[in-house]
């Protein structure tokens, strides 16, 4: 079924499966699309932002389960924390879901990686499974891994824009525009698009 789906400044993309089938004001998509499902989001659309530290938040880090609050706290475990901690696939598998869910919540719809792709087999393969895109990077980028790149003290980076023919990979954040984007957050977004599929909506 092909959906619209439409920011509060009239943007819009049209989405057929796991591609986007026509870019352009909403008006002139319902036009094209007259039986198309329109879905309407509070905010600005955007490509989607790129984390540039997929290799430190999902190889390096370990999520906890909230279930582990009490004992782990909800921060990602680091340094010290992640050493004490006995870890095996299973274990790395689930923390990699909950950490890609935490990307998607952020408006995240790449990874960044060395090599292209996470090193342990149980964090790739969940990667994988839920549509997050890794691309490759060389080195370590600087900066303090952040679940939101804006707050990761570098120059943020989104996917390329999408257009015809372009992967149905976006998201929607809860602000006026660009400008205040940057200043609130990734925090605002509202909803994340990956294959087609709304992986992430806020309630």
């Amino acid at each position: 079924m092909l959906t619209i789906h439409a920011d509060s400044r009239g943007r819009a993309l049209a989405v057929e499966g796991a591609w986007v089938a026509e870019a352009g004001p909403l008006e002139q998509l319902v036009e094209a699309f007259p039986r198309a499902r329109v879905r309407r989001w509070p905010g600005i659309l955007t490509p989607g932002l790129i984390n540039l530290h997929g290799t430190e938040l999902l190889d390096g880090a370990y999520h906890p389960d909230p279930r582990e609050a009490d004992e782990l706290g909800t921060a990602p475990l680091t340094g010290d924390a992640l050493t004490a901690l006995a870890s095996d696939d299973a274990r790395w598998g689930a923390s990699a879901r909950r950490g890609v869910q935490r990307m998607l919540a952020h408006g995240t719809v790449a990874a960044a990686c060395e090599d292209g792709e996470p090193a342990r087999r149980a964090v790739r393969d969940a990667v994988r499974r839920s549509g997050l895109a890794t691309i490759g990077r060389i080195g370590q980028p600087g900066g303090a891994p952040s679940l939101d790149p804006y707050a990761c003290g570098l120059p943020v980076e989104f996917a390329r824009p999408r257009e015809r023919g372009s992967a149905a990979r976006f998201a929607f954040f809860d602000v006026p525009d660009e400008t205040a984007l940057a200043t609130a957050g990734a925090g605002t977004c509202v909803a994340t698009v990956v294959e087609g599929r709304l992986v992430y909506r806020r309630r």
